[in-house]
């Protein structure tokens, strides 16, 4: 039994990629290529904005949030991933199954959430500068960040409570190689009715409501950005914002993709490749659009690591 007395399975199948060898390998060096350059590039971030206090910025200070969602994000599945790769097997325990749920649910909230407050730090900067120091105060910015952080645990604490009342009797073979809400749902023996609707709502939240104001932001941004007078000014205003523009839509769209079908099984596949870009290709990636192009952070990783940049 596993975490309740009404639970017969007690580990789980991931399904992987391919069962070729040759595909194998092939996956495991690329997803390990990209899970050494995500851990690297978002740590990279990290100590150059702690490091330099020409970056205690409210700006870089969301950066860093998102470099460390990021690696925490894709230290939650890629691992698992490839042990299954290296031929250590694809099963996952009932609990191991109920943790990365947990954690994966929770950072992915969290930076859905983070974006948005990176959305209004723009907006701020951008359309109110004589208020940006009062507005985007280090108490105000710690308390965005915090609850952006408590509120996706609260949600997940939800979802994942709810998911560990469920039964499930068999088949144990997920059609996914992590363990996430709607793949789970289809295993289960269960009414999942409670379940659905509570994806639902966090849908409109996460997803829905939090994009819209993320929306709303760029609408005044660029807004304000058309009444500037100067070439010069209105590139350098837009290239403050076009890098947050791409992930926004990219993320908003995978995960929404993910999650706006609970229980549905015809779009699994798709859903594999969907997965990885927010969890693999996303987190080694947001440092090149964020952050490795931007002047700033270059100077302070020079003086980070001098006899590398």
């Amino acid at each position: 039994m596993a975490m309740n007395n009404y639970t017969s399975v007690v580990e789980f199948v991931l399904q992987g990629f391919s069962g070729d060898p040759v595909f194998q390998a092939f996956f495991l060096a690329f997803f390990f290529l990209f899970y050494i350059l995500a851990l690297a590039g978002n740590t990279l971030i990290i100590m150059a904005i702690s490091l330099n206090p020409s970056l205690h910025t409210p700006m870089y200070f969301f950066l860093a949030n998102l470099a460390l969602l990021d690696i925490v994000c894709t230290s939650t599945v890629l691992p698992k991933l490839l042990e299954g790769l290296m031929g250590k097997g694809s099963y996952i325990s009932y609990k191991g199954c109920m943790t990365q749920l947990f954690f994966l649910t929770w950072f992915l909230g969290a930076e859905l959430l983070l974006l948005t407050a990176m959305a209004y730090d723009r907006y701020v900067a951008i359309c109110r500068p004589l208020h940006y120091s009062m507005l985007m105060s280090r108490s105000v910015c710690v308390l965005l960040a915090g609850s952006v952080w408590v509120i996706s645990a609260i949600s997940t604490s939800v979802h994942t409570g709810l998911m560990a009342q469920l039964n499930f009797c068999g088949p144990n073979q997920i059609r996914h190689f992590l363990c996430e809400i709607p793949t789970l749902l289809l295993l289960s023996c269960s009414p999942t009715t409670l379940n659905n609707i509570m994806i639902v709502i966090a849908d409109v939240y996460f997803g829905v409501v939090n994009f819209l104001l993320t929306m709303i932001s760029y609408s005044f941004i660029i807004a304000s950005i058309l009444r500037i007078r100067s070439a010069e000014g209105k590139r350098r205003a837009f290239s403050t914002c076009s890098a947050h523009l791409v992930v926004v839509t990219l993320y908003y769209s995978t995960v929404i993709y993910t999650y706006v079908q609970p229980g549905s099984g015809s779009s699994l596949e798709n859903g594999k490749v969907v997965a990885l870009l927010y969890t693999a290709v996303s987190p080694t990636l947001n440092p090149l659009i964020y952050s490795l192009r931007n002047k700033d952070v270059k100077v302070a990783l020079r003086k980070v690591f001098p006899c590398v940049c």
